[in-house]
């Protein structure tokens, strides 16, 4: 059975009962199995109509919904390579993105999206409004999914490159289907032999291979999948779903660690003083050490507090998914100390979003688990990670090169850099390449940022960008000789550059460098690259004073 045979008859077999749902203004409004398979024999309905054929591409932009859902079924149902992009893209990003992978038709969400990729791609193909997809044009299909073979093409996810381009990952069915048996074998480990179905929140978009795959998963398996669709009301939706277990990216974990935290120092006396004794103990206690007092905090913290944090996060939570990023091992420590298990996963696009997952019966903080069934892990003499097996990409879509690059020996070339213990557990240490991934799981290339940012500073002799496991971008900015160099003038260029850049891409602060780097101060190479590493030293104290005021 394909991988989307056995969706289908998972939806089928859940005929009668939610599988999906949304949270809108604080309730739940929800599909059974029975209403998706309808919307998805409506869709491809509207594909067949449209003169679509399997092979055809057809991008997909749009916020996370129902209807998201089904037309991207519909559309691997129907043999349709689906092209997801990220709905807050810049449409000249988006245009770009789709000129490389020329689609046969535009879905997307809204006018004046439909209107802005126009006016940046005069060519572009017919762009639809989800809206009119659900209006009835077409027969619904009641056929059986296509049959892929494993080596075929089922999507194309872009992801961004080194130099800044954007590059689209082709993922087959081959590597859908190991991943899926990947993941249910995880969370059957996790939750244990049961009826009732697994309660799933999402809030990511689906455009990205890590949340692609979660959807995939919660369809194919007996769960209900709740999507949130307001990121200012997560809170409140998180409580209303009251899910088993969900997917996070480190700067949601590192935000309501740090809501906590301030929400008991707020109430001061006593109870934050035992929480904080508290948070002492529980990390003393994993070297064995620690004050008499602290361990008496740390009991009665978890008699009486503890309990109360984790109902206001989520009280069925059974653990929490996290990816996309490097998480802090404070962070981690923080939720375990409370009793909420967090289980990391690394990966790539390239390797279908997941290449290690932790066993959730054996959690070790600062590392992401051991390779995933069918997967070899390997090091290079760089400290490179290298993997092989069913999970690993196709090829970049038209750029042989890359590909040959990437797949050299045979091997994906991750560009990470790890090590990993006698038992098989990887921790992720840093990266070859200059690659920035904010901790919401961004990726950047820096380069072309810099080189933007010192075209409008000709007073400026270096732009360096900061961000990597931080929430947002910052700059250091060197001055040429010592004439001086005006404040406002940095802001006003920092301010022209943010102008039209997607949010994750925005410098929100910098700090100003009098001297320039060079060979002879040691932040310079011999041929005249940053020593970025030297440099993040060398300015740690600065770094760390404007992220923290930035953030206060």
């Amino acid at each position: 059975m394909t991988f989307l045979e056995a969706i289908f008859a998972r939806l089928q077999a859940s005929a009668g009962r939610a599988v999906l749902c949304e949270i809108r203004d604080g309730r739940e409004v929800s599909v059974t199995g029975g209403e998706m398979l309808g919307l998805v024999q409506r869709v491809r309905g509207f594909l067949a109509a449209r003169g679509l054929e399997r092979g055809d591409r057809c991008a997909l932009i749009a916020p996370n919904s129902v209807r998201w859902a089904a037309i991207d079924l519909a559309m691997m149902a129907e043999g349709i390579i689906v092209v997801p992009l990220y709905a807050r893209q810049p449409p000249a990003e988006l245009a770009g993105m789709m000129k490389d992978s020329t689609p046969a038709e535009v879905f997307c969400s809204d006018a004046s999206m439909a209107a802005g990729i126009q006016n940046q791609w005069d060519a572009a193909p017919p762009i639809t409004l989800l809206d009119t997809v659900f209006s009835g044009e077409g027969d619904p299909s009641s056929a059986g999914p296509v049959r892929h073979t494993d080596s075929e093409a089922v999507t194309i996810i872009y992801t961004s490159g080194t130099s800044g381009e954007s590059k689209g990952v082709v993922l087959n069915a081959g590597n859908l289907k190991h991943i899926l048996g990947c993941t249910h074998a995880g969370l059957d480990q996790l939750m244990g032999p049961r009826e009732e179905p697994d309660r799933i929140f999402h809030y990511a978009p689906f455009c990205f291979a890590a949340s692609s795959i979660l959807l995939l998963t919660a369809l194919s398996r007996n769960s209900v999948l709740a999507l949130s669709m307001d990121l200012s009301r997560l809170s409140d939706d998180l409580k209303l779903a009251r899910p088993d277990y969900f997917l996070n990216v480190p700067a949601l974990l590192e935000r309501v660690r740090a809501r906590i935290e301030e929400t008991v120092r707020a109430r001061g006396g006593l109870a934050a003083q035992v929480f904080s004794r508290a948070q002492r103990a529980y990390l003393a206690r994993r070297n064995k050490e620690g004050a008499l007092l602290d361990i008496l905090c740390l009991y009665v913290a978890n008699a009486v507090m503890f309990g109360t944090i984790r109902n206001s996060i989520g009280p069925t939570l059974k653990a929490l998914i996290c990816g996309s990023a490097p998480l802090a091992v404070e962070t981690q420590l923080f939720f375990m100390m409370l009793g909420i298990p967090v289980l990391q996963v690394y990966g790539l696009t390239e390797t279908t979003g997941i290449c290690t997952m932790d066993d959730p019966r054996s959690i070790e903080p600062g590392r992401v688990g051991g390779a995933i069934s069918g997967v070899e892990m390997t090091l290079d003499g760089n400290g490179e990670i290298l993997v092989r097996g069913p999970n690993v990409f196709a090829g970049y879509w038209q750029r042989p090169d890359e590909t040959a690059r990437a797949l050299d020996g045979g091997w994906l070339h991750t560009g990470d850099q790890g090590e990993v213990d006698a038992r098989g557990s990887w921790r992720i240490t840093g990266r070859l390449k200059n690659l920035i991934i904010l901790s919401s799981g961004h990726n950047i290339a820096p380069e072309p940022l810099e080189q933007a940012l010192l075209a409008g500073l000709p007073e400026a002799e270096q732009v360096v960008l900061l961000g990597n496991q931080r929430s947002f971008l910052a700059a250091l900015v060197t001055a040429r000789g010592k004439g001086g160099f005006d404040h406002g003038r940095i802001q006003s260029a920092i301010e022209a550059l943010n102008h039209g850049l997607p949010h994750y891409k925005r410098v929100r602060a910098f700090h100003l460098v009098p001297e320039p780097f060079t060979i002879e101060n040691g932040l310079l190479t011999t041929n005249g690259k940053l020593k970025r590493e030297a440099i993040a030293a060398r300015f740690a104290s600065a770094i760390e004073q404007l992220y923290q005021k930035k953030s206060a």
